[in-house]
């Protein structure tokens, strides 16, 4: 059988490759890591070649602005110190934070709302702007916008946001707990739960279910996303392997670098791809005009995925997609690439069916090396109820 390999379609590029080699099916017990508990599948083998890849950490830092006085922007130049625009006091809030009132005063007139407020309570402009567009900040008692220009003698009013937590809490949530032992736990996402806390979301996330769950977690990761490898988004659902220690989660976080951890998901797609077996091989970085989407991009970083049609309907297919590296929504920006979108994919893709509401996608499979022991650890997850109840009704509907 042949695999086909989609690459940048604007070099007209194609490649033929063989087909990628399947984990192992046979299973033995590990050695005992610490009292483990749950039902992994152990293979003391060799980790399958082309295992999946690599979700790379950190991210490129883009570079700051300094703001001039008149509120534009000078990339790359070192911002001049501000003179203030008025003394602020502080009283305390409706919400926990503390108010801010002040008056502008004339070294402040002309500025932008937003240019000035940052100055006077010395945090960032973007920080601001999203206090304005919130309803947060207030001129003379009205709402304004980020850009309006100040005259002087202004009451300016700020309800910051309460501060966040400095550390995230525990939560008790449902979780489920597919294996778990001294250095290491595997656990089964449900859709709808964030991985890791973030502005404006301190709780129901991952990190606050596995704080309450795990008596132990890394302390790589920082304090906002402890014991966490790797992430899926939001929507997805499925595997994820948390690190109890630092050693174990150096260790795993090396095998994903190398891209022999294996990660493999269910998908259903729009359309019916015209290989069963192909390869997607398109760059990804930041979309150019929507900067929180991802897009095929000819300056993207290098971004790989294999998949396998499992079974074709007339004007859909479920697929099974493995990741050789790990961008950011890969497998949803190349299917979308490719003319065949996730169903029910809100960003990329309008492609709807039934009561889908989120993309239909499952990290199905997850296998590593264990940490400690050096055995093959391989575990599998069903697909969750609204997975199952849209093939059903695919099944029924364009059999």
């Amino acid at each position: 059988m042949t695999e086909t390999s989609v690459s940048d379609r604007r070099k007209g590029a194609a490649a033929l490759e063989k087909g990628h080699p399947a984990a192992p099916d046979s299973i033995a017990p590990a050695p005992d890591a610490g009292g483990a508990r749950g039902g992994p599948s152990f293979a003391d083998e060799g980790a399958p070649d082309g295992a999946s890849g690599a979700a790379e950490p950190g991210a490129g830092v883009e570079g700051a602005e300094a703001i001039r006085p008149d509120g534009a922007k000078d990339a790359g130049a070192a911002a001049a110190p501000a003179e203030p625009v008025g003394d602020a006091l502080e009283v305390p809030g409706e919400d926990g934070a503390g108010e801010r009132f002040f008056t502008v005063g004339a070294e402040a007139v002309g500025l932008r709302l937003d240019v000035a407020v940052s100055r006077a309570l010395e945090v960032s402009r973007a920080q601001v702007k999203k206090w304005i567009e919130a309803g947060r900040v207030t001129v003379d008692g009205r709402a304004a916008r980020p850009a309006e220009r100040l005259s002087g003698g202004e009451a300016i009013r700020v309800r910051p946001p309460a501060p966040r937590p400095a550390r995230p809490r525990p939560n008790a949530l449902s979780l489920r707990i597919v294996y778990e032992d001294a250095v290491l736990a595997v656990v089964d996402k449900p859709p709808g739960m964030s991985v890791h806390p973030s502005p404006g979301h301190d709780d129901d996330t991952l990190v606050n279910a596995l704080l309450y769950h795990l008596k132990a977690l890394s302390g790589i990761g920082g304090e906002l996303r402890p014991g966490i490898v790797h992430r899926l988004d939001k929507d997805t659902s499925g595997l994820l392997v948390v690190a109890k220690t630092d050693r174990a989660h150096l260790a795993l976080a090396a095998q994903l670098q190398a891209r022999t951890m294996k990660r493999t998901y269910t998908a259903v797609v729009c359309g019916v791809p015209a290989e069963e077996v192909g390869l997607i091989d398109l760059p990804i970085g930041r979309h150019p005009v929507d900067r929180k989407r991802m897009a095929v991009v000819p300056n993207g970083r290098p971004a790989r995925t294999r998949y396998r049609v499992v079974r074709r309907f007339r004007r859909h297919s479920i697929v099974e997609a493995s990741l050789e590296t790990g961008r950011t929504h890969q497998i949803r920006v190349h299917f979308a690439a490719i003319g065949h979108p996730l169903v029910g994919d809100p960003v990329y893709g309008r492609c709807r069916f039934g009561a889908m509401s989120r993309q239909a996608l499952h990290a199905t499979r997850l296998g590593f090396r264990h940490p400690e022991t050096g055995a093959w650890l391989e575990f599998t997850s069903p697909l969750p109820p609204d997975l199952t109840a849209l093939i059903d009704a695919l099944s029924k509907n364009e059999a």
